[in-house]
C-alpha cells in the first residue's frame, strides 16, 4: 500500500517509551489516548495465521502514514506439533509518529492465541504491558503441553501485567454461525476477529483488509465473507466491551520522511524490485538461476512474477545448477543472479571461483541465516562474511555489499548490479533473514533517480599484432576498470577460449607460465582493490568546544537499526559517541583506515563471532572490540546502549 508524503524531512528525537500525549472520548464514551509509538506482538500456533494477521496491521499501518518496523518470527519446523513451544509463530510491529529503527525491544501489548504462545513469549514482555489472550484455548491438555500445572490467568503469575482474557474462538464461531461452516472451519477466522479487535483498539483502517480478504478468497467467495465478518466482530467487540475501556491513536509520522510516494515493504521485496530495475537500466535481460532455500525464496517467486519486464527465472534441481545457469546467462549477455542462503554458498563455491576466472558479471545474493550446515533455516545472522571474502580455492577475490535496511535492500541490489557490471566480477549481496522478512516504508524513486548501468558489448577486434593482423583478444583490458571486454557468442570474429585453466594475459589461451599466473592473479586482485565506492560517512556531533567523540561503533549490514537506536540512547544520556556504517566489505572505502585512527576506541558489534572486527584487526592494526551475539534473533537497542556506555567510561 502506497501513502504520501508532503512534508519536508525532519528526524526527531523520540522518547524511550511510548508517551501519553492526550486524550478524549470515543465512541460510546471510551476514552481515546494519544500514544508516540507502539509495539505490538502476534503469537500463535504456526497454523494460526500469524503472519498474515501482522502483515494485514502493517500494511494498514503504512497506509495510515505511520513509521514503522516489523519482525516475524517463524518455526524452524515446517510444522510442529499444535500447541507447542517450538511451533510458535509471532510477529512483532513497532509503528510511531516519528522516525524509528527498530522493531523494538519489548511488547506494549502481546496477543497470545494459546498457551504456548504466552510461555514462549512472557520472557519479553516488560511488566506493566497489556496481554490479550484466547481463554478457549487454556484447557488442561493445551497448558500440560508447555508445562502449565496450573492456569497462568488464575494462578496470579500475570498480575504485573494488564489481562484481557477474551474467548476468541467461541466468539469467532458465534459470529460466523449463520455461514453454514465447521466449527474447524469457523475457528481458522479467529486471528481476523484478532486483527479486528487491534484494529479498534489502535484506529486502524479496514477498507485496505476487507478488500484484501475478498480478493485473497476470490474463488471462494462465502469464505471471503467468513472473514470480513470475524474481522468485524473483532472491531465491533472491542467498541462495544467493558473490558477495553480505552483506545489509543498513534499520528502519522509526517516529519520522518521526505517528500514523496511511500509503500510498505520487505528486504526481499525491495531486493527484488532493485534487481528488476538494474535489469532495465542496464538494458539487459535478467537472469535467476536459484535453488529454494529459506529465507531466499521469496525472491525466486517475486522475480518469476515479471517476465513483462524481461525478467528470467529457472528453479534448478540444486545449488550447483543454478549458479551454473547463472554463469552461462552470465556469458550470454544477460545481467545474472543466483540467489540462496549460506549452505547454498558453500555448494555454488566452485562455480564463483570459475566466474573470477571467467571475469563474468554475476550476482551472488546471500540471505544469512544461522549455521553451521542447516543450522536455523528461519533464524537470522551475519556469519557468512568469511565465507564470502574467503570462501574459494585460490586467490580468488569478490566484491561485497550489504544492505543495512529492509529498504536498503534495493539501492543494494542497484549498487551491486553497478559493480558486478562495470567491473566483470561476480559480486556479493550479503543479506539476511531480518532484512529479508522484516518491512519498513520505501519511497519509490522517480526513475530518473536511478543509475545509467548500461555496458557496451565487444563488437570488433580490440588488438592488432605485429604483422598488423586486427584481432580479438579477450583479456585484453580496460585501463581504468581492469575489467575485460563482454563479448556476446555469436558476434562475429569474436570467437575466445573459455573454462577454468589459467589464461594467457591478453589472449585468453591456457597458459602455465608461473609469471604468466602470479601476474594474473595480482591483476584479479587489483581489479577488485581499485572498485570506486564511496568514502565512509561518519555520525560524530561535535560538543560545544568543537570536541568530537572519543569512540567509534562501526557496524555492517541489518545492523544499522538497533546500532542507531543504541547510538541516539547513548547521546541523549549526556555520552559522546561517533558512528559508522559500512556497506562496502571489499573492497573497503578508501578513508577506512584514517577514519578508525581517529579514535581511541572502536566497537564492532556484529550476529557472529567478530569476523567483522578480525578483517578490521588485520587490515588496519586497530584494537577493534567485538560485541558478538549469535541467538538467531536482531539485537537489542537496550542492551547496545550498556555496552556502549560502559565502553566509553572504560
Amino acid at each position: 500500500m502506497t501513502s504520501q508524503v508532503s512534508s519536508p524531512a525532519e528526524q526527531t528525537d523520540a522518547a524511550l517509551v511510548g508517551e501519553q500525549r492526550a486524550s478524549g472520548s470515543g465512541a460510546e464514551g471510551k476514552e481515546v489516548r494519544r500514544l508516540d509509538r507502539v509495539i505490538i506482538r502476534f503469537a500463535g500456533d504456526s497454523g494460526d495465521g500469524m503472519q498474515l494477521t501482522g502483515d494485514r496491521f502493517t500494511s494498514e499501518t503504512a497506509s495510515f502514514g505511520n513509521d514503522l518496523s516489523t519482525l516475524p518470527n517463524f518455526p524452524a519446523e515446517i510444522r510442529a506439533p499444535a500447541g507447542t513451544l517450538p511451533g510458535v509463530s509471532s510477529f512483532q510491529l513497532h509503528f510511531a509518529d516519528h522516525d524509528i529503527l527498530t522493531p523494538g525491544d519489548a511488547p506494549n501489548v502481546l496477543v497470545a492465541m494459546n498457551p504456548a504462545a504466552l510461555k514462549a513469549n512472557i520472557g519479553d514482555v516488560p511488566r506493566g504491558a497489556d496481554i490479550i489472550v484466547n481463554t478457549d484455548e487454556f484447557t488442561k491438555r493445551p497448558m500440560a503441553k508447555v508445562g502449565y500445572a496450573t492456569s497462568p490467568l488464575e494462578d496470579g503469575s500475570l498480575e504485573a501485567y494488564h489481562v484481557h482474557p477474551v474467548p476468541l474462538t467461541t466468539l469467532t464461531i458465534e459470529a460466523l454461525k449463520d455461514f453454514g461452516l465447521s466449527r474447524k472451519e469457523a475457528e481458522r477466522s479467529k486471528n481476523m476477529f484478532a486483527l479486528g479487535l487491534l484494529s479498534w483498539m489502535y484506529h486502524r483502517p479496514t477498507e485496505g483488509t476487507e478488500a484484501f480478504l475478498r480478493a485473497k478468497f476470490a474463488k471462494k467467495p462465502d469464505i471471503a465473507e467468513a472473514n470480513v465478518t470475524a474481522f468485524r466482530a473483532g472491531w465491533n467487540f472491542g467498541e462495544t466491551t467493558e473490558d477495553f475501556a480505552v483506545s489509543y491513536e498513534v499520528a502519522p509520522a509526517t516529519k520522518a520522511f521526505p517528500t514523496g510516494t511511500y509503500r510498505n515493504i520487505s528486504g526481499n521485496l525491495a531486493l527484488s524490485y532493485g534487481l528488476i530495475a538494474a535489469g532495465r537500466q542496464a538494458d539487459l535481460p535478467l537472469y535467476l538461476g536459484s535453488y529454494p532455500i529459506t529465507p531466499a525464496s521469496d525472491i525466486l517467486h517475486e522475480l518469476s512474477k515479471h517476465k513483462n519486464f524481461g525478467v528470467r527465472t529457472f528453479q534448478a534441481e540444486d545449488e550447483i545448477a543454478g549458479i551454473g545457469a547463472a554463469l552461462g546467462a552470465a556469458f550470454g549477455g544477460a545481467l545474472a543472479v543466483t540467489t540462496t542462503s549460506g549452505p547454498g554458498v558453500a555448494l555454488k563455491s566452485e562455480t564463483i571461483g570459475l566466474a573470477v576466472s571467467l571475469e563474468l558479471p554475476l550476482l551472488v545474493v546471500d540471505i544469512q541465516r544461522g549455521g553451521p550446515s542447516t543450522g536455523l533455516p528461519t533464524k537470522t545472522e551475519q556469519a557468512d562474511l568469511l565465507q564470502a571474502m574467503y570462501g574459494r580455492n585460490g586467490e580468488a577475490p569478490v566484491p561485497i555489499v550489504a544492505p543495512r535496511t529492509p529498504a536498503d535492500c534495493f539501492d543494494a541490489a542497484l549498487d551491486a548490479a553497478r559493480i558486478a557490471l562495470t567491473y566483470r566480477t561476480p559480486v556479493f549481496l550479503l543479506s539476511d533473514g531480518y532484512l529479508a522478512n522484516g518491512s519498513e516504508p520505501w519511497r519509490i524513486p522517480d526513475v530518473d533517480e536511478l543509475p545509467d548501468l548500461r555496458v557496451q558489448f565487444a563488437s570488433g577486434p580490440n588488438h592488432q599484432l605485429a604483422d598488423g593482423t586486427e584481432v580479438f583478444w579477450p583479456y585484453k583490458r580496460d585501463g581504468q576498470t581492469l575489467a575485460r571486454p563482454w563479448a556476446v557468442p555469436g558476434t562475429p570474429g569474436l570467437e575466445h577460449r573459455i573454462g577454468g585453466i589459467e589464461k594467457q594475459d591478453g589472449t585468453g589461451n591456457i597458459s602455465y607460465d608461473p609469471a604468466n599466473h602470479d601476474f594474473m592473479v595480482r591483476t584479479r586482485q587489483a581489479k577488485i582493490d581499485g572498485i570506486e565506492v564511496p568514502d565512509i560517512e561518519v555520525d560524530d556531533p561535535a560538543d560545544d568546544s568543537g570536541q568530537g567523540a572519543r569512540t567509534l561503533v562501526l557496524g555492517w549490514g541489518s545492523t544499522y537499526g538497533p546500532i542507531t537506536a543504541a547510538v541516539r540512547r547513548v547521546r541523549r544520556s549526556g555520552e559522546r559517541i561517533a558512528q559508522a556504517h559500512l556497506r562496502h566489505l571489499n573492497p573497503f572505502p578508501r578513508n577506512l583506515g584514517e577514519v578508525l585512527a581517529r579514535y581511541d576506541k572502536v566497537i564492532v558489534p556484529e550476529m557472529n563471532l567478530g569476523q567483522l572486527a578480525t578483517l578490521l584487526r588485520a587490515r588496519y592494526l586497530v584494537d577493534a572490540r567485538s560485541h558478538t551475539q549469535v541467538s538467531g534473533m536482531p539485537f537489542k537497542a537496550e542492551q547496545l546502549a550498556e555496552v556502549f556506555k560502559e565502553a566509553i567510561n572504560d
